[in-house]
C-alpha cells in the first residue's frame, strides 16, 4: 500500500507454459493494481504425449485456470507464430478465456483453422502488421517486430506498460537469409532498444543456450541438399518439420534441379504449404504431384517430402515404414533423408522409423554432421550478441527447460544484467530495478483425451497408466434377497496371464478364493457393499500377487436381487 492508502500499479509476468520445458508455450502479462491487473496472454500452445507418462492422450495444454477466473480482466490473446507449441491449443482453450486474439497475417491463417476445427468463432481473430502498427490492449501497446525462425512471419512482441517496455522475444534465431520469411534486421532491433527510456526487461529464448558456435543461415543448406538429391539414384524421401516452409521450399527446388517430381505427403504440410501460398510468404514453391500421380513416376524421377520427422505413429514417414502408404511404398536402393533435428524425447519413436527402413535396405541420412539441419532458435553467441545489442535492465529466461533456465540466467548475471528464473506459475514483478518473485499459482496441464479435455489430475491417466502397468479384474457376485450367494463367483481378467506360477488358471484360482469367502463371510460383512468390495478387491489381489506378482486394478460388481 502507498502513503496514500492505494495499492500501487505493478507490472508482472507469469508463465502458465514454456518456462521448465521445451513447448506448451503460454505467458500473461499484468499492468494496474495488485490483484486488479489488466491482462495479456501471449501464446497458447500444445506439446505431444508419450506412452510412458500419458498413454491415449491426444495433446497436452497450459492448465488456464487461474487465467479462466481472470477472464473479464484479459485484454488481448497475441500469438507470436504460427508453431503448434505457441497456436495449438487456442481452438481447445479459447471458449474459457474469449478474448480477441490478434497475430499477423500467415499465423492468423492457422490460428483461424485452429479455432474453425475446434468450432470456436475465427472472426474474432484480428490481423495485425508487423512494427509500426500498434495494438492498444488496456495499458499495453503491443507492436510485431519480425524475426527469422522457422516458420514464416515470426514475430517479437514490444509490450509497452506504463512501467516501461517489455521485449517478449518469441523463437528466434540471428539469419540474414532465412529463404522464406524475414530475415533478423539488427538495426531495427537496435532501434526498438533505444526508443524511450531502453528495454525496462526482455523475455528470451533459451533452447540452443548450451549450443556453443554462431547458428547458421538457412540459405548454407541449399548446396549440400541438391548435391545429395542428385547423387542417388532411388527414390529419394524427406522429412521435416512440417511448418518449416523454407525448408520444405529448398527440398523441393533441389528434388526439381534433380530432374524428380515432388510430392508432399501429410496433410500438416500441405496445409502450411496452402496456407503460406495463399498469404503471400510463399512464392515460386515448385509444381507438386498427387500421390495417385505419383504412383506412376518411376523411381528415379521421385522425391518425397513426408511428414513425421519426430517419428509420430500416424504422420507419413512412420506409414511408410510400416509399408504402402497411399500406393506408395519404400525399396532397397531408396534414401530416406531425416532434415531435422530429433527433439529430445523423441528419439525412441524416430529409432523404431530408422531399424524399419533400414530392413527394408533403405539407406538412411540423417543431420548427426549438420549438413542436412539448421536450427531456427539463437545459439549462445547469438544469445550474448542480442543481450549486448538491447542491453535490457532485466532479463528473464522463458523456451527452455530448468537447465537452459538457470545457464541464461547465469549469463545475464555475470554481464551485470538483474536475471531471475521464472519457471511454470511461478509470478515476477517487473516494476523494480530488478525482478521479483511474489507468487505462485497452480500450472498444471490439461489433456486433450479424444474430444474431451480433462485435468492432469484428475485421475484418468494416472488410473490408465495403472492399468497398463498391472492389468485388470472384474470380479462379479450377486447376493439374494437374504443375502446369500447366488451361484460362484466370477472374474474376468485383462491384461494379465492367464496362468499363474502354481499352474492354475488364474481366474479360476481367483473365483476359488472368492468362493470360500463367501461361504465364511457373516451376514454383517454380505450386507455391506462397502465391506464386501474392500474384501473382494483384497482376495483378489492377494491371488494376483502370489500367482503372477502384479497387484492388478480390480473392479467389483455386487448385484443384489429382489423378488417382490
Amino acid at each position: 500500500m502507498t502513503k496514500a492508502g492505494k495499492t500501487r500499479d505493478r507490472l508482472i509476468y507469469l508463465p502458465l507454459g514454456g518456462a521448465g520445458e521445451i513447448g506448451m508455450n503460454a505467458y500473461v502479462y499484468g499492468y494496474g493494481p495488485e490483484g486488479e491487473e489488466r491482462l495479456i496472454l501471449v501464446d497458447i500452445g500444445v506439446t505431444f504425449p508419450d506412452m510412458d507418462t500419458s498413454p491415449g492422450v491426444d495433446l497436452i495444454m497450459p492448465d488456464v485456470s487461474w487465467l479462466a477466473k481472470r477472464a473479464d480482466r484479459l485484454e488481448a490473446i497475441v500469438i507470436t507464430h504460427a508453431h503448434e507449441d505457441h497456436v495449438g491449443a487456442l481452438g481447445h482453450l479459447w471458449s474459457r478465456l474469449k478474448a480477441p486474439v490478434y497475430a499477423r497475417p500467415f499465423t492468423a491463417a492457422i490460428a483461424a483453422t485452429k479455432m474453425e476445427e475446434a468450432g470456436q468463432p475465427a472472426e474474432v481473430i484480428r490481423v495485425v502488421g508487423p512494427r509500426p502498427a500498434v495494438v492498444e490492449a488496456g495499458p499495453f501497446k503491443l507492436q510485431f517486430l519480425p524475426v527469422s525462425h522457422s516458420i514464416p512471419e515470426s514475430a517479437a512482441l514490444i509490450i509497452d506498460t506504463p512501467a516501461g517496455r517489455v521485449l517478449h522475444t518469441g523463437d528466434f534465431k540471428l539469419d540474414g537469409s532465412p529463404v522464406v520469411g524475414e530475415r533478423f534486421d539488427a538495426s531495427e532491433w537496435h532501434r526498438v532498444a533505444h526508443e524511450g527510456n531502453g528495454i525496462k526487461a526482455m523475455i528470451c529464448d533459451s533452447t540452443n543456450v548450451f549450443s556453443p558456435q554462431p547458428g547458421r543461415s538457412e540459405a548454407t543448406l541449399a548446396a549440400p541438399l541438391a548435391a545429395l538429391i542428385a547423387s542417388k539414384e532411388g527414390m529419394v524421401v524427406a522429412t521435416t518439420f512440417a511448418s518449416n516452409v523454407a525448408r520444405l521450399k529448398t527440398l523441393a527446388e533441389a528434388g526439381q534441379a534433380a530432374g524428380r517430381s515432388i510430392c508432399l505427403l501429410g496433410r500438416a504440410m500441405r496445409k502450411m504449404v496452402t496456407a503460406a501460398v495463399e498469404t503471400g510468404v510463399l512464392t515460386d514453391f515448385p509444381k507438386v504431384i498427387s500421390p495417385e500421380d505419383a504412383a506412376d513416376v518411376s523411381r528415379g524421377n521421385l522425391m518425397l517430402i513426408v511428414t513425421g520427422s519426430q517419428g509420430e505413429r500416424r504422420a507419413a514417414s512412420a506409414q511408410l515404414s510400416r509399408g504402402k502408404y497411399l500406393g506408395l511404398e519404400m525399396k532397397e536402393g531408396d534414401t530416406f533423408l531425416f532434415s531435422s533435428k530429433t527433439i529430445p524425447g523423441n528419439e525412441r519413436g524416430v529409432i523404431r522409423v530408422m531399424n524399419a527402413y533400414s530392413e527394408m535396405g533403405v539407406e538412411i541420412v540423417d543431420d548427426r554432421d549438420g549438413l542436412y539441419h539448421v536450427s531456427g532458435h539463437a545459439n549462445r553467441p547469438d544469445l550474448e550478441a542480442v543481450h549486448e545489442l538491447m542491453k535490457p535492465a532485466m532479463l528473464i529466461p522463458m523456451h527452455g527447460e530448468h537447465r537452459h533456465l538457470r545457464e541464461h540466467v547465469r549469463i545475464a548475471t555475470e554481464k551485470g544484467i538483474a536475471a531471475e528464473i521464472a519457471t511454470n506459475g511461478t509470478m515476477l514483478d517487473l516494476s523494480g530495478d530488478a525482478p521479483e518473485v511474489v507468487e505462485y499459482i497452480e500450472a498444471g496441464r490439461t489433456y486433450l483425451d479424444g474430444t474431451v479435455l480433462i485435468g492432469a489430475l484428475d485421475g484418468v491417466v494416472r488410473e490408465r497408466i495403472r492399468m497398463a502397468l498391472n492389468g485388470h479384474v472384474l470380479a462379479t457376485v450377486i447376493l439374494d434377497e437374504e443375502e446369500a450367494p447366488l451361484g460362484d463367483a466370477w472374474v474376468e481378467i485383462m491384461g494379465l496371464p492367464e496362468k499363474g506360477r502354481s499352474g492354475k488358471d488364474l481366474a479360476e484360482a481367483m473365483e476359488a478364493e472368492l468362493g470360500e469367502f463367501l461361504e465364511n463371510a457373516s451376514d454383517r460383512v454380505l450386507g455391506d457393499d462397502d465391506k464386501m468390495d474392500d474384501s473382494i478387491r483384497r482376495i483378489v489381489r492377494q491371488v494376483a500377487v502370489e500367482e503372477i506378482g502384479k497387484k492388478p486394478e480390480v473392479t467389483v460388481v455386487v448385484s443384489r436381487l429382489f423378488v417382490e
